[in-house]
């Protein structure tokens, strides 16, 4: 934990006093090992990063003094479209895009994407915050994510998605692609990257016809937790 996220009803003494709970108590109690007078950077949700004094520790309370000096870093202008993957791997991939610093997640479905996958409790609002707010920790950012549950492909491919790309540099991941994926992008963009296995021919075919272009990284073939960050971090 890099940043110690705080919510409104962390703050007990007008806007410069925050009392800890549950799990961020914990983790800088036990593995940050807190002591009286101890700083640490903190954030306050979709607001300023500065740092926090702790002021009142014993064994069930710690409290802190806190002001916020500067801005989060920006996020990258970036939607990712994303095949629904298995629940454990949707962890981790929310977890990396989140510290990457992805603007919008988008989880479609796919011809590949298991139906109880969606049913998930990954995907409750709750299930979703819980694991962006750890990559925002880990990256010291303060502003989630936008995410989107479309489950329905057709659908949203022809009705929404092309509203939600305009202007934007559309690209797929697909390791049959001719064409690299490009470096340092100065603009929006959009990428798709489908489910283990990858999209079916229909699903390609239909993203094409909306001006998505085909790209890949390599001979190798990648698992989806690998392909998002080494495709986003080629991007920008």
């Amino acid at each position: 934990m890099n940043l110690i996220l705080l919510f409104q009803e962390d703050f007990i003494d007008g806007a410069n006093h925050v009392r800890l709970q549950g799990r961020r108590l914990t983790h800088v109690r036990e593995v940050h090992r807190a002591q009286l007078g101890d700083e640490f950077c903190v954030g306050i949700l979709s607001g300023r990063i500065g740092a926090g004094r702790v002021t009142k520790l014993d064994s069930s309370v710690l409290e802190m003094e806190v002001w916020f000096e500067q801005a989060p870093p920006p996020k990258l202008p970036l939607t990712l479209i994303l095949a629904l993957p298995r629940p454990k791997v949707l962890k981790r991939v929310l977890r990396s895009a989140s510290s990457l610093g992805v603007q919008r997640i988008i989880l479609i479905n796919s011809f590949r994407v298991e139906k109880s996958f969606w049913q998930s409790p990954v995907l409750s609002s709750e299930g979703l915050r819980e694991q962006l707010i750890i990559g925002l920790e880990q990256a010291r950012d303060t502003v989630l994510p936008e995410v989107l549950l479309r489950p329905l492909f057709k659908l949203f491919v022809e009705d929404e998605l092309p509203g939600l790309i305009k202007g934007a540099l559309s690209l797929v991941a697909h390791p049959l692609a001719s064409d690299p994926c490009p470096r340092d992008i100065k603009q929006p963009a959009a990428l798709a990257i489908g489910p283990e296995g990858g999209f079916i021919t229909y699903e390609i075919d239909y993203l094409l016809s909306r001006g998505f272009i085909p790209v890949q990284i390599g001979k190798r073939i990648l698992s989806v937790e690998t392909a998002v960050p080494a495709l986003v971090s080629k991007l920008f």
